[in-house]
């Protein structure tokens, strides 16, 4: 994903501190508020939680990347163990320890209580970060998270190669649908995996799943925008 513009995000974009998740998995989040917020003091509304997974093939990169930190804009960022030292789905379990740890420490972190809209919470990824917020997201579908509640999954240029099949097994799609969530599903043209993100997309509308697609050229600088769009239109 590339990074906002200055008329989007203007410097500092936000501020941020890390959380340890699981001591025994050295499993930890960084979790952004933008400075208009903090600089408002507790924010008169309380802003979308969205959960972004990184990139990196299950290999590279980690939230403490300094491509992911340009952002800025994204409210909880967790690790996940990296291939091949740890296997799938080792990477989906660190995603679901985030979510309970949210859910139970809400309360307790003073960031999440003053400024996270838990009723408004969004998954999201990019590349490998796409597969896993969607396999994750598909562990909660008939799970309870509250305070959380799930509203959508952001998958952007999502990576779902031949081992890892939108739909495999009975009734994901299904249990996505009957979640209610939106799902957009970006890419760009031309790319090595368009064919399977328009499939991606495709097999879910057939499903009943409501989607939005996105796909565009390389450089898609109103790709934030369009995020920021697809969140509000999803609100309660």
């Amino acid at each position: 994903m590339s990074g906002p513009s200055q008329d989007l995000f203007p410097p500092p974009y936000a501020e941020s501190k890390d959380i340890l998740v699981n001591h025994s998995k050295s499993s930890w989040m960084r979790l952004y508020v933008p400075t208009t917020s903090l600089n408002g003091g507790v924010a008169s509304k309380k802003l979308p939680l969205v959960v972004y997974f990184h990139s990196g093939s299950f290999i590279s990169y980690t939230v403490d990347s300094a491509v992911f930190n340009a952002g800025c804009n994204l409210i909880a960022s967790p690790t996940h163990r990296p291939v091949p030292k740890n296997k799938l789905p080792e990477a989906y379990d660190d995603g679901v320890d985030l979510l309970e740890w949210i859910k139970n420490n809400s309360e307790e972190d003073e960031w999440l209580k003053s400024y996270a809209d838990l009723s408004n919470v969004f998954l999201m990824g990019t590349g490998t970060g796409g597969n896993v917020a969607y396999n994750v997201g598909l562990r909660f579908t008939e799970k309870d998270l509250t305070p959380l509640s799930i509203r959508g999954l952001i998958l952007l240029s999502p990576f779902f190669g031949v081992d890892v099949t939108v739909g495999a097994g009975p009734d994901n799609l299904e249990k996505i649908k009957r979640s209610g969530w939106k799902v957009m599903v970006t890419g760009v043209r031309g790319g090595a995996m368009i064919d399977r993100q328009r499939d991606v997309a495709k097999l879910m509308k057939e499903k009943g799943v409501d989607v939005v697609e996105r796909f565009t050229d390389v450089d898609d600088r109103d790709e934030f925008a369009s995020i920021r769009s697809f969140i509000y239109s999803s609100a309660p």
